[in-house]
Parts: C-alpha cells; sequence; structure tokens
C-alpha cells in the first residue's frame, strides 16, 4: 500500500520541484494532493508533463504499485499510454511482475476501500480512458488556496438533499456486508468458529458513557503529518484530557489494537485515504494506542496513518469498548479457528501491506466517533473478530449527521442573536 509520506509520494521526478508551490497551496498531504482536479492544477501553473505524473503516482497509490512511479513517470508516457502497453512490454521495459501487471491494467480495481457510491460523480473520459483526476475525485472539493470555498461547495453537495440515498446506500451496504448497526452501536457479525464448538465473545450492545472517556489521560506521540515534518516527534506532549481533542470539533478515534498488525494498518490506511472527506465535514482523525513502542509508532506514522496518534497507556478507551473490561481473544481460537478473521487477513495482504509481530495483539479495538464539545458519543464500533473495519459508510453518515446538527445550532444562535 502505498505510503502517505509525502516525499515518498511525489518521488525524485518533476514533482519534487514544485513541492513548495503545493504546501504554499494547502497541497501539503496525500490525500488531499490525490484530489487535485484539471481546475486546480491550472491554477498553480502545473506543466503537462507534471500532470501526468501526478496521474500517474495517483492511480499506482491506490493499487499498491508505487515501486515502479519512477520509472513510469521517467518514460514520458501518460497513464493512458502506459495502460494500453501489452504485458510483455510492461515487463521488459520497466521490470513489472505478472501479478503485478493485472492489477495495473484492471482499471476499476484499487487495494483501498472504494469512495462509497454516494460520493461519486460520473466518470468523464479524458485520453481514451478514466483520467483519475477527472472522475471520482472531482466530486471532492479544492482543497487549496480557495480551501474555504471548496469545503463549502463539498458540503452543499453532500449534505441534507443526500440523506435519502444515502440511507440507502447504508442500507445495502448492511445487508451485503452482514453488520448489525444499531444506530450507536456496530459490530462485525458473531459467525460460528470450528464448527461451533468455539463461541465468539460477546460483545456489550450499550453505548460507552460520555463520562467514560472524557476526563481518559492521553499523550499525543504524533502531530498531523505534513510536509516536511519529522518522521517522528522526539518527545511525548505532556499529558491530556482527551476531551481536548474535540473540544473544538467531531473527532473519529481508531483505537488500534497493535500498529504493526496488517489488519489494523489496513483499517487505517483506508480511513485516512478519505481525510478530504472528512476535512469538509469538520472532523478531526486520531489513532489510539495502548501500548507504547517507538520503532512501531515510526513504522506507522505517517506511513499508513498521518494523523495525530495518541498514547492511552491506562486502556480506558479499551476497556470503553469492552463495556467496561478489556475484550480479548486468543491468537488460536480468535484467528486460525476464525473465517473471518482469516477473511479479513486475507483483505489486507491483498492491498499490498507489511506486517510484523511486535507488541501484544490481543487486545481488541474499534473506533468512536464523539461530538464536538460534550455532546458525546455518536456512534462506537467494537472489534469482534480480528480485523473487523467500522463500515466507512456508516461513519460517513454519522459525521455528515454531526455536521448538519452543528449547523442547525450555528444557524439558531445567529436567529436568536438577531
Amino acid at each position: 500500500m502505498g505510503s502517505f509520506v509525502m516525499e515518498d509520494f511525489v518521488g525524485n521526478g518533476v514533482l519534487q520541484r514544485l513541492l513548495p508551490t503545493l504546501v504554499d497551496e494547502g497541497w501539503d498531504d496525500v490525500p488531499t494532493l490525490k484530489i487535485m482536479n484539471a481546475e486546480d492544477m491550472d491554477a498553480i501553473n502545473m506543466s503537462q508533463q507534471q500532470k501526468d505524473a501526478l496521474e500517474i503516482r495517483s492511480y499506482l497509490h491506490d493499487r499498491a504499485l508505487m515501486q515502479y512511479a519512477d520509472k513510469f513517470e521517467a518514460s514520458g508516457k501518460s497513464l493512458p499510454e502506459l495502460i494500453n502497453l501489452s504485458a510483455g512490454d510492461l515487463s521488459s521495459q520497466f521490470g513489472m511482475k505478472r501479478g503485478h501487471i493485472a492489477r495495473f491494467t484492471d482499471r476499476t480495481s484499487a487495494c483501498s476501500d472504494p469512495i462509497p457510491k454516494l460520493y461519486s460523480s460520473p466518470t468523464i473520459q479524458s485520453r481514451g480512458m478514466p483520467s483519475r483526476n477527472n472522475s471520482i475525485n472531482k466530486s471532492y472539493a479544492s482543497v487549496n488556496s480557495r480551501k474555504l470555498q471548496g469545503i463549502t461547495r463539498y458540503q452543499s453537495r453532500f449534505g441534507t438533499n443526500n440523506d435519502k440515498s444515502l440511507e440507502q446506500s447504508l442500507a445495502d451496504f448492511k445487508i451485503k456486508d452482514g453488520y448489525t448497526f444499531k444506530g450507536i452501536v456496530a459490530a462485525g457479525p458473531a459467525e460460528p468458529r470450528a464448527c461451533g464448538c468455539v463461541q465468539p465473545p460477546t460483545v456489550n450492545d450499550t453505548v460507552a458513557p460520555y463520562s467514560a472517556i472524557e476526563n481518559i489521560s492521553i499523550q499525543k506521540l504524533t502531530p498531523e503529518y505534513k510536509i516536511g515534518m519529522e518522521r517522528l516527534v522526539k518527545t511525548r506532549t505532556p499529558p491530556m484530557k482527551a476531551s481536548e481533542l474535540w473540544r473544538e470539533k467531531p473527532a473519529v478515534l481508531l483505537c488500534i489494537r497493535r500498529p504493526g498488525c496488517i489488519m489494523c494498518r489496513a483499517e487505517a490506511h483506508q480511513l485516512y485515504a478519505k481525510k478530504p472527506i472528512f476535512d469538509a465535514l469538520g472532523i478531526r482523525l486520531f489513532a489510539v494506542l495502548h501500548e507504547y513502542i517507538e520503532s512501531e509508532v515510526k513504522d506507522f506514522w505517517p506511513r499508513y496513518w498521518g494523523g495525530v496518534v495518541a498514547y492511552n497507556q491506562g486502556m480506558e478507551f479499551f476497556k470503553s469498548l469492552g463495556g467496561g473490561k478489556l475484550l480479548k481473544d486468543k491468537f488460536l481460537s480468535g484467528f486460525l479457528l476464525n473465517p473471518r478473521a482469516i477473511a479479513n487477513y486475507k483483505r489486507a495482504k491483498a492491498m499490498g501491506i507489511e506486517q510484523n509481530f511486535k507488541g501484544e495483539g490481543e487486545i481488541k479495538g474499534g473506533l468512536f466517533i464523539v461530538g464536538g464539545g460534550r455532546s458525546g458519543i455518536a456512534y462506537q464500533f467494537i472489534e469482534r473478530n480480528f480485523g473487523d473495519w467500522a463500515p466507512l459508510p456508516e461513519i460517513i453518515e454519522i459525521c455528515t449527521q454531526l455536521q448538519n446538527q452543528q449547523q442547525g445550532q450555528s444557524e439558531s444562535i445567529k436567529l436568536s442573536q438577531e
């Protein structure tokens, strides 16, 4: 899976000398850079060569094929020209492996979870093929020096007018994937293990009380990644109350079971890849760890996750997911004898993600969405099976509702002051 480090993404080609301009104009992280459209590129006077390079690298990043980016860019060919090459030419000219060729030439597939259908716009044909920068990403707003204007356009497109289609999209997703959604607490299905001889762990279907998380002591291990910053903060910040994370804006807190786990890295990557959506909705993204191993944090951030990483030494977030106690599972019963966990592993493996086995890996994680201020927990997802992910349509739906609620409150306050 492609790295979220900007220097890794732009490589040593024609985009490298454009970096100062990209930073000045607000294109300072990989997910935001990848949503550039033709208008955005023209606004900063990108050459055709630079446009082609960005399109190639965005396409390869989605397919975990960034090892070929420098060679492809140096060839001088555009992305449509490269895709139309024969398998033999791709192999002989660029040393591309057969399995990678299949992934590269399949224009419909990507290693990350697709953007929910609701957030896609009609594909625009360009130069004989679907163009990365003129297709679904055009539905995102511009996030440059006109960032505020772009976010407004984005919010108006995906605001309350789409509630009905969003609910239908969610219903289709839940029926298809078998998730149990109770409006505020969600978990993967409890499938039988070892022909029913092993029972899956029970999960608490009651939302954690806000009082259980607001005073949790955490430490920030990393800031939000921007180009040029250190790969790892050398000193941890002083302890702080968790409520500071969502004091001004709602927040998504991804509770990571183990940062070296292939499934945890995959979940973090696919969630952070949608950062422009959360930026437009006014939602902050945090990853929460229950164990601090410096080398593991360094490997995890910002390659797989470019948001803030926080350390919860007392594991209170993880206990809250388990109804007051840690939700744990054994490797044998929870993974080897669990078809759902094995399927989750294969899904992550297909994304081309590396892994290691450092650290504690039996404590289950999950996800919280917390409203701004003291408005409480809007949603929580429990990792019942190793590698269960909170469905993106559910996350986006809840975040959209929070945004609409905030807008309604702001309008009420404004009317009362008039």
